[in-house]
């Protein structure tokens, strides 16, 4: 994270990076990685992973605007999911929380 915020202050950035906007360049970035699979189901793994480092990089700046620790956020909801989805009744299915 400190590289990602020294490149956002090298740049004069910050001022641009309202939650709001940040919000919305996550799903640009996050339908352009998409974009990546429109057509093929196997593209260009570079592609792909630059597409990715955009979405993730966009999702971590968020996460610091909002002053919330990125792991933390994810392994809470990956409790909450576990919660919701126990191995034992969902293990190799893809059906909702509601209905197992």
């Amino acid at each position: 994270m400190r590289e990602l915020r020294a490149f956002v202050d090298e740049r004069d950035w910050a001022q641009f990076h309202s939650p709001e906007n940040l919000a919305k360049s996550v799903s640009i970035e996050a339908a352009e990685l998409l974009e990546c699979f429109q057509w093929a189901p196997d593209p260009p793994s570079e592609r792909v992973t630059e597409e990715l480092a955009d979405v993730l990089t966009y999702c971590l700046l968020l996460a610091d605007k909002l002053g919330v620790d990125a792991d933390q956020i994810v392994l809470d909801k990956l409790e909450q999911t576990r919660r919701k989805y126990p191995a034992e009744r969902s293990r190799g299915r893809s059906t909702k929380y509601d209905q197992l």
